[in-house]
């Protein structure tokens, strides 16, 4: 099957260099000299891609651009002399598949052009193919597996009731959009969901965050504050990375729990909350309380009712809808259609273990909507090993085989840091306090690393 490219430049050596390049049996190639020129032939040369020089005669190349993305989708590489000129970065902006500089070299144009027409035929091939079912605009949890369907029945059964609710799962399975969905469907949806995250605290603030405090309680409480727990009252107060919490504060969370009961820091005065408090973790809270690290009688209070979340690789059959939904939320431009995906770069994530669960799969699929331009996703766009290590050996690093096999010094870094932060976990027992304190940053930081490099421990 014969294809069809249209070269538009002003420039008539350019115009055969291009025609030496692609034509052949198989590509008919077309000529225009001006930006009008090529409006013209357009609609009856009928080309499946389009090269554009920046600079016409008669007419800015990117007005012609635009004119061509808003008749058709037909892929535009521009031609520039120039590729760090903003004009190239505006041209990428308005739509442009790709760009070629000057001088133009018979590989660069054969590779460009050729991904060019296989973006043309996948985006053909996704229209004619019935849309992945997605989930309901407005819904926050996706999927319709048997997992998840156990976990929408569990919800709806226990929702309405003000017992204290534990979510397990590994990190970026959606602990805390449960946590919401049980708020919005109890009786206490009228009042306020507060959110904390035990891990972000530091602990020398953390009961005042918690609690509230009195003035002059410590060094820069230069007035009474109320704690999550009184702000909470008559809601829902998500203690997120519960297993994060020290003696002290295990100690006064007992006592809310059972009683409903607090105190200030630096107070006297004894409060009454009526708050519902589910908590979550991606730790093994019954070996921390074997070990001694949380107190056994507090986890029965926070274990009354237990919801566990499955990673990503046990429902991979979610994987289309939940596609689908970030497909439809991270559109490419307001009011543009949801960005297609290539079979490929499906087949990529349908088989992907997902250390990140869905989280990942949220941020890849982000990603390669901004990558395509909002056109069809290639596997070429998709990140799938963000945060991987890089096999080394723990002797020591080969800096000359690194640098001859052009490893990215920020990917030994980073693999540096994830293996310090794992040995930092493995010699704590899990406990982020102690490998914070053994790395010698504050928790908050580990924290946010390990969410960047997968690290579920």
């Amino acid at each position: 099957m014969q294809r069809t490219i249209m070269v538009v430049d002003d420039d008539p050596a350019i115009r055969e260099l291009v025609r030496e390049f692609l034509a052949d049996g198989a590509t008919q190639v077309v000529e225009a000299e001006t930006g009008a020129g090529a409006l013209e032939a357009l609609a009856q040369a009928r080309p499946e891609v389009v090269l554009l020089d920046m600079w016409l005669p008669d007419v800015d190349g990117l007005d012609v651009l635009a004119q061509i993305r808003g008749a058709s989708d037909i892929p535009v590489v521009v031609i520039t002399a120039d590729s760090s000129s903003s004009r190239t970065i505006r041209a990428i902006q308005a739509g442009a598949f790709d760009y070629l500089v000057k001088p133009l070299e018979p590989e660069a144009v054969h590779h460009t052009v050729d991904r060019a027409f296989e973006s043309r035929r996948l985006a053909q091939d996704l229209r004619e193919q019935p849309a992945e079912p997605g989930a309901d605009a407005r819904e926050r949890i996706v999927g319709t597996s048997a997992r998840m369907q156990t976990l929408y029945k569990l919800i709806g059964r226990v929702a309405g009731s003000d017992a204290a609710i534990l979510i397990t799962g590994e990190t970026g399975t959606g602990k805390e959009l449960v946590a919401e969905t049980l708020h919005q469907n109890s009786r206490r949806r009228r009042g306020p969901l507060i959110r904390v995250n035990c891990a972000a605290l530091p602990e020398t603030l953390l009961e005042s965050e918690l609690f509230g405090h009195e003035k002059g309680a410590f060094t820069g409480a230069v007035e009474r504050r109320k704690g999550r727990f009184e702000l909470a009252d008559g809601g829902t107060i998500f203690l997120d990375e519960v297993a994060e919490l020290n003696a002290s504060t295990q100690k006064k969370l007992l006592r809310v729990l059972q009683f409903g009961q607090f105190e200030r820091v630096g107070g006297t005065v004894t409060l009454q909350t009526d708050a519902r408090v589910v908590a979550a973790t991606n730790r093994d809270l019954e070996a921390d309380v074997v070990s001694g690290r949380f107190r056994e009688d507090l986890y029965y209070r926070l274990n009354v009712i237990r919801i566990e979340l499955p990673p990503l690789r046990d429902r991979r059959e979610d994987i289309g809808a939940l596609v689908a939904h970030f497909l439809d939320r991270y559109r490419h431009a307001p009011g543009a259609a949801p960005t297609k995906i290539g079979k490929e770069a499906m087949q990529r994530l349908l088989v992907h273990d997902w250390p990140g669960n869905v989280r990942q799969l949220e941020n890849a699929i982000q990603r390669a909507v901004v990558l395509s331009g909002g056109r069809v996703i290639t596997p070429e766009q998709l990140d799938l090993e963000h945060g991987a290590p890089v096999t080394v050996p723990r002797s020591g690093l080969d800096y000359r085989a690194l640098v001859r096999d052009a490893v990215p010094l920020r990917t030994v870094l980073a693999n540096v840091e994830r293996e310090m932060i794992l040995e930092a976990l493995r010699q704590a027992g899990g406990n982020r306090s102690e490998a914070a304190r053994g790395l010698h940053i504050y928790r908050r930081l580990l924290y946010q690393k390990m969410e960047e490099y997968g690290i579920s421990e």
